[in-house]
């Protein structure tokens, strides 16, 4: 299975948010779409960093609320792991685990194509165990 699956599953929307805005506004729209992280970008097709509620958290603690005026770009990660939609759900698994990472952009010929969580990729493993199941017991039942 390929990360093709997961977001013909899930869809691929994703939300982006432009480096200069503040971490105010990331709270807001992280809770409007009631989703994990964003992907920074300029011009909504190129992924410039991502931003997490954990970075928010990180940063809330060292910098206190001083930084809910901040730009986006001063909690960012700029250095993103990215994936395309031909990569093994099972590789991606294991390097978000290794990484310690959650959300990963899906990125074909430079342009930002969707995002992948851990949760869409444990609930696909699910779905797809359960199919499984329901093959065997119905093998079983004939």
């Amino acid at each position: 299975m390929r990360i093709s699956d997961v977001v013909r599953r899930k869809g691929d929307m994703v939300v982006t948010v432009k480096p200069d805005e503040t971490v105010e506004r990331l709270l807001a729209l992280l809770e409007e779409h009631r989703i994990g992280a964003l992907v920074v970008s300029e011009d909504g097709e190129t992924v410039g960093g991502i931003v997490s509620e954990r970075d928010v958290v990180r940063h809330l603690h060292r910098d206190g609320a001083a930084v809910l005026l901040a730009p986006i770009s001063q909690i960012m990660t700029a250095d993103v792991k990215t994936c395309d939609l031909d990569e093994p759900i099972d590789e991606l698994a294991r390097t978000m685990t290794e990484l310690r990472i959650r959300h990963v952009p899906v990125v074909v010929d430079g342009r930002l194509r969707a995002i992948v969580s851990i949760g869409d990729i444990v609930k696909h493993r699910i779905d797809e165990l359960q199919t499984e199941r329901d093959q065997l017991v119905g093998y079983i039942q004939q």
